[in-house]
């Protein structure tokens, strides 16, 4: 088989929740430049309509589907459009998520003083409606058509927890936990079930952590670098390549369970 053609994903859909985000956008342009047709799925409907314009400017198919990753009944009704528009979902990126300010630890916040509706509401974000939900519901389909490829996005600090962003930490291990037991469930239904765990990328849900109001870096992005081998930040694009494999039956049919690191050597780094 040629190299183009492992990753070739003409006549497949793909769902992108949470493709109005930084990450999840650069993967849906991604998918979109392969060949697939990408339903764009989020709660921001002009920021999906812009999404849908740059891929369709990279030469893919893109429609937008509003949907709300933690309503049910909002994914079930986004489900049937997609079907009705594009065909049967092959692949699911599970991308939605991010750090709620109010579960962070701070001076001024300790860990016993986070409430526990903040708390849930940081796990509905990133465990029930960023893979819970999606898997139930577009994932299910799969198996019942007997195929398919999702993607989870985890974070380094699902491998250890960060400083700080307690609660987001806990919800990403648990993401990597149920990609782990979804592999297995559905591994003889022809569904394959990964994640991938990105290190650093710079996003308006961590900006005001990263740098100062100056646009210095704070003290905690030279942490970072100093902890990162590469001496840099990512740049959202540099998520595609692990996507477009996973997404690939050709070039990753026996590939279920996995966790790809796209973290310029992060958790490779001890002193």
């Amino acid at each position: 088989m040629k190299s183009n053609q492992l990753f070739d994903l003409s006549g497949q859909v793909a769902v992108v929740i949470g493709a109005t985000g930084a990450l999840g956008g650069a993967i849906a342009q991604g998918l979109g430049e392969a060949g697939a047709q990408v339903a764009v799925v989020g709660r921001n409907a002009e920021r999906g309509q812009e999404r849908v314009r740059n891929i369709q400017a990279g030469g893919g198919q893109a429609a937008f589907f509003a949907a709300d990753a933690i309503q049910r009944e909002s994914l079930h009704a986004a489900r049937l459009a997609i079907e009705g528009a594009l065909g049967s979902p092959t692949i699911l990126v599970n991308a939605a998520g991010g750090n709620d300010p109010k579960v962070t630890v701070t001076a001024d916040r300790a860990f016993e003083q986070i409430s526990l509706a903040d708390w849930q509401a940081n796990f509905d974000l990133n465990l029930v409606g960023g893979v819970l939900l999606p898997c139930q519901e577009f994932g299910a389909a799969m198996v019942a058509k007997g195929g398919g490829s999702i993607i989870n996005i985890a974070s380094v600090s699902a491998h250890r927890p960060l400083s700080r962003v307690v609660a987001y930490s806990a919800a990403k291990a648990a993401v990597l936990n149920l990609t782990l037991f979804l592999a297995r469930e559905w591994a003889g239904k022809g569904v394959r079930v990964n994640s991938i765990t990105p290190g650093f990328f710079p996003a308006e849900q961590n900006r005001k952590l990263l740098f100062n109001e100056d646009g210095s870096p704070s003290a905690r992005t030279k942490a970072i670098w100093g902890h990162t081998p590469m001496n840099r930040f990512g740049e959202p694009r540099e998520l595609i390549g692990a996507a477009l494999f996973l997404a690939s039956h050709q070039a990753s049919s026996f590939v279920t369970g996995s966790d790809i690191k796209v973290d310029g050597g992060y958790l490779a780094q001890t002193i």
